[in-house]
């Protein structure tokens, strides 16, 4: 059921919320809603996404993550050093600044392989957990054609990804 109104509602337990949705005609509905499900992962549930497309968005998203574009909650302290007589970082330890330019090296390529026309669906959804029909009103999209548009950039993605 499309959601055409705004929901209201209160948090269950932490994970799942309880939520009042006018449908699309015009009658309230009580939905219990998981918070923690990305939009990804609820078209997957729906069967809009193939395991393909799911897989690109989720490795898409482990790229944006790992680049740490996401907005920080919290202080990064990263960069605090505790007082010692050497600045070298223990054997064998990674740099965390290489690992952050090398995924978003990673998530440039795979923007670049969707698209200039589809990046931004692919961007609002996956990284940005926008739901879908969010993004079709702000971009000015028909209804169900971000689905559509979706899969194209997901299956482009998936190819950039190298995943079978």
């Amino acid at each position: 059921m499309a959601a055409a109104g705004k929901a209201v509602g209160k948090v269950v337990e932490g994970r799942y919320a309880e939520r009042t949705v006018e449908g699309p005609d015009g009658k309230a509905y009580r939905l219990l809603v998981n918070l923690s499900e990305s939009p990804a992962s609820w078209l997957y549930s729906r069967k809009m996404l193939s395991r393909r497309q799911y897989d690109a968005a989720d490795a898409i998203r482990g790229d944006w993550e790992r680049a740490a574009l996401g907005a920080r909650v919290t202080m990064n302290w990263d960069s605090a050093a505790a007082p010692s007589r050497s600045r070298r970082a223990a054997p064998g330890a990674p740099d965390p600044g290489l690992d952050e330019v090398a995924a978003r090296l990673r998530l440039d390529g795979a923007l670049a392989a969707a698209g200039p026309g589809l990046c931004d669906i692919l961007w609002r959804v996956v990284c940005a957990c926008e739901s879908l029909p969010a993004c079709e009103r702000s971009l000015g999209w028909p209804s169900r054609a971000g689905k559509l548009v979706l899969g194209f950039a997901l299956d482009r993605v998936a190819d950039f990804y190298r995943i079978g």
